[in-house]
């Protein structure tokens, strides 16, 4: 009963997708008019649904293996581009639908309007962009680093730390990486920037701490005049598979906090160091991860203790969600946040003024900087990736930071 239950949404969603599918082939056929293009179309869409909806249904016995990926990146693919092609046919369908509804007023007969040859072709032309596109991501995309600067001003700055700059880096998931070279050029880019202090804000893989240890040699080159700090994020944690037993996660965990160590990161953990700079200080703080729907283990009143009000204070905390839960209103003034988490779904769009990606809507603020009443937040769209193995539109980022006073 249990597995009817688990594989009744995945029917339903196949349903739904071979009734989209129907009305993409329906404009298809304007142009291409063939037995063979259907048959074709049909092998390829149920062919589709059949592979994800094994790969789906092996993942506890098969894992995610190269089969997985295939299936459920193809999958993908075809389904972002089969909805672009199938909502600008709907967009040509409802114009004839108006135009017919003219013709009723006019001529007492309505007359819907054939679909426009050239218009499917337009459809079609943004199908295959978005195919390219998305491979473009895959191959590209996912190591196509940038950095991302900010200048913010604070009253209270302690005059000493005047054009003090941060580089944060966050969501570097080790166990997705495969391509050494461009990891390094991430890496040396992150150098480049010449950065006061370096801090990365979580998820440094993603299940085990195993996936980082062939990466050791990269990150641990990264180094900076302050230090490299460090927090962990909820998939530092092991949540997300199965263990033998709770002994065992429990080391996962140990053996990813001594991975940090050996990368010369200092890892935060619900507490906080003095940066001293010519007699003056500032408070940088880590929480561990606290998120909304993601485990809130973190401690902020821990992490803050011995702290004084009116120190200025920097807080690493991986999940934007904290900032609004218990951050922003703190009695305990705390400057400036920087979080990750989001990835900003690795999709979207950021160029002519606009600034969308699907995680909108499940967090209002996914990406760059919000001030509210003075205080800060930067939320980094990550330098690695996970699930879809790639990025289109949302690019790995580097963020620098640089605090003034004024």
């Amino acid at each position: 009963m249990k597995r009817k239950f688990q594989l009744l949404p995945l029917i339903i969603f196949a349903v739904l997708f071979l009734l989209l599918s129907w009305y993409a082939l329906s404009g298809l056929q304007i142009v291409a008019n063939s037995s063979y293009v259907t048959g074709i179309f049909w092998l390829i869409i149920s062919g589709s649904i059949f592979a994800l909806l094994y790969a789906l249904q092996g993942i506890q016995t098969r894992g995610m293996g190269t089969f997985f990926k295939i299936a459920t990146h193809f999958f993908l693919i075809l389904l972002v581009s089969e909805l672009l092609f199938a909502m600008l046919i709907f967009i040509g369908d409802i114009y004839r639908l108006i135009n017919g509804i003219g013709s009723l007023a006019s001529k007492h007969d309505y007359l819907l309007p054939a679909r426009n040859p050239y218009w499917i072709i337009f459809a079609g032309t943004i199908f295959i962009g978005a195919v390219f596109l998305f491979l473009y991501g895959m191959i590209r995309g996912k190591y196509a680093y940038r950095v991302i600067k900010h200048t913010l001003y604070f009253k209270d700055l302690p005059q000493a730390f005047d054009g003090f700059t941060i580089t944060q880096i966050s969501d570097v998931h080790a166990g997705s990486f495969t391509n050494p070279r461009a990891v390094q050029k991430g890496v040396d880019l992150i150098n480049a920037q010449q950065s006061d202090l370096f801090v990365f804000t979580g998820d440094l893989v993603n299940n085990k701490a195993e996936e980082i240890k062939p990466w050791i040699g990269h990150f641990s080159q990264i180094k900076a005049k302050y230090g490299q700090f460090s927090i962990l994020g909820n998939h530092d944690y092991g949540d997300y598979v199965k263990w033998e037993n709770d002994l065992i996660k429990r080391g996962n965990l140990q053996q990813l906090k001594e991975y940090h160590a050996d990368l010369g990161f200092r890892l935060l953990l619900d507490e906080h160091v003095e940066l001293n700079k010519d007699g003056e200080k500032i408070i940088l703080a880590g929480v561990e991860n606290w998120g909304l729907g993601f485990g809130e283990r973190g401690d902020l009143e821990k992490a803050l203790n011995g702290t004084n009000i009116d120190d200025f204070k920097v807080l690493l905390s991986h999940d934007p969600s904290h900032w609004n839960a218990q951050v922003k209103n703190h009695p305990s003034k705390i400057n400036l946040t920087l979080s990750g988490h989001t990835h900003g779904m690795q999709f979207g769009i950021e160029a002519f003024g606009i600034k969308w990606s699907p995680v909108k809507y499940r967090y209002n603020h996914w990406a760059g900087i919000l001030e509210e009443n003075s205080k800060f937040l930067n939320v980094n769209r990550g330098f690695g990736f996970l699930g879809f193995s790639g990025r289109v539109g949302i690019w790995p980022e580097i963020t620098v930071i640089v605090l003034k006073k004024g």
